[in-house]
């Protein structure tokens, strides 16, 4: 038996245990977590809280050997403790039913296959106003309707993630002439002004999360690279690095809270091939503060400063790819006013919307689709097309074109802003003896 046999053998052997309990926090659910400890299982527990839309407030990862414990503490969207049965029961099968799961490796390349509900279309190139408007007429045309999409832009860079079906069929798209077809079309949409590098258009078969797909895409076509700022900048997470004698790596990330963060964090770590062994979240109304002590999988701390500096870059463009709009001190780049659809579903509906945005001039940095049972329910992320905050007179022009019932600016109540370090822990308390006493610290 080899050494990947026997470490399956070992996780079927001793499946993740979870205790979910309402009763250890005053103001949280707190959900521990005992696994085999493996690289990818973090990233797992993560990926399920946050496809629950669970807000994590505080985490706590300790490693022993080959074993791993997680705490967290958890609230939903309304800052409540989780109380339906249901969603606590689905929560501890869904963790420990993903014993098995097989994280795969970062691909080298993006891709366009079917599965049987949809075809899957992975698209990577130089962002610019109107694409996703060209990239919706393309799929219009060849009478492609598209069921859900995410797209993301950062640092002048584009990615996609698009599932389609045949109009009439409403079924996935398998025929191969067409789908060389459209390959080729899209392709030559991306392609335009890609600069010094490629643009990819590719059918992909791959299983793996969506959101984590966008990562992977995004990394894989160096986003990370793009336009440098100062790392002092006001507009910049913090993200530090700091060596331990020979053991681990400490990484120390400071930012704007967000949903998904933790998710985003973890994520990129994963695929860089880094295991975290310790660490702590702790997220206030507005600070998030992250500390993970990591390894690469071949057991070294980093140890070159190009490295160091890798992973800075990257884990800042986690951070940021899907940051919206903040006014703090010390964030202040903007990410786009967010605008929610809501219409009857149809062909070509993504097309039409899209042109009306790129006609009155407006640039699209982040986007949601999504159909169910008809209805599209769709939110978009726009700015001017210098990246500037769009003029109400202009949203509310947009939006007598559309339906002013159909597309709403959404709503939020305005944040107060901490001043820079007042919510995050000293660095005298950021120690081990810091993350393993407050694991069961009553809050």
């Amino acid at each position: 038996m080899d050494d990947d046999e026997y470490a399956k053998l070992i996780r079927r052997m001793n499946p993740p245990r979870v205790v979910i309990d309402n009763n250890a926090s005053d103001d949280a659910t707190v959900i521990q977590v005992d696994s085999v400890n493996k690289h990818g299982t973090l990233l797992e527990v993560v990926q399920v809280l946050t496809d629950m839309n669970l807000v994590i407030k505080k985490a706590y990862i300790s490693s022993d050997g080959g074993w791993f414990m997680d705490v967290f503490k958890v609230i939903d969207q309304d800052g409540n403790k989780i109380r339906d049965t249901q969603v606590l029961d689905y929560i501890q099968k869904r963790i420990e039913s993903n014993a098995g799961w097989f994280i795969p490796p970062l691909r080298s390349s993006v891709g366009v296959m079917p599965t049987d509900e949809y075809t899957s279309i992975e698209l990577a190139g130089t962002d610019r106003p109107g694409l996703l408007s060209e990239v919706s007429a393309v799929l219009t045309d060849l009478h492609c309707n598209v069921v859900n999409a995410e797209i993301w832009t950062h640092n002048t860079r584009a990615a996609a993630v698009i599932h389609v079906t045949d109009n009439s069929t409403h079924s996935a798209i398998t025929d191969p002439i067409r789908l060389s077809t459209i390959k080729e079309l899209l392709c030559n949409v991306v392609r335009t002004n890609s600069g010094s590098r490629a643009a990819k258009t590719v059918f992909s078969c791959s299983d793996t999360h969506r959101e984590r797909r966008l990562h992977q895409i995004m990394f894989d076509d160096r986003d990370y690279e793009g336009v440098k700022r100062a790392r002092t900048s006001a507009s910049r997470p913090s993200v530090t690095l700091m060596n331990i004698e020979k053991d681990y790596t400490v990484v120390t990330m400071r930012s704007k809270d967000r949903p998904k963060l933790v998710f985003d964090v973890v994520c990129t770590l994963t695929d860089m091939q880094y295991v975290v062994f310790h660490g702590m979240v702790s997220t206030e109304p507005v600070e998030a503060y992250q500390e993970f002590y990591i390894r690469h999988v071949d057991g070294l701390p980093i140890n070159s400063e190009a490295e160091q500096e890798r992973v800075i870059q990257c884990l800042e463009a986690a951070i940021e790819r899907r940051a919206s709009e903040t006014d703090c001190a010390y964030e202040t780049y903007f990410q786009g006013l967010e605008l929610e659809l809501s219409a009857e579903d149809r062909v070509g509906l993504l097309s039409d919307i899209t042109r009306t945005f790129r006609e009155n001039s407006l640039t699209i940095v982040r986007a949601e689709i999504s159909t169910r049972e008809g209805k599209a329910k769709d939110t978009f992320y726009v700015t001017d097309v210098t990246g500037n905050p769009v003029e109400s007179k202009i949203v509310e022009s947009i939006r007598q074109q559309i339906g002013v019932s159909k597309l709403k600016v959404k709503k939020k109540e305005k944040e107060h802003c901490s001043v820079l370090g007042t919510s995050r822990p000293s660095h005298e308390t950021t120690t081990m003896g810091y993350l393993l006493s407050n694991i069961f610290k009553p809050k």
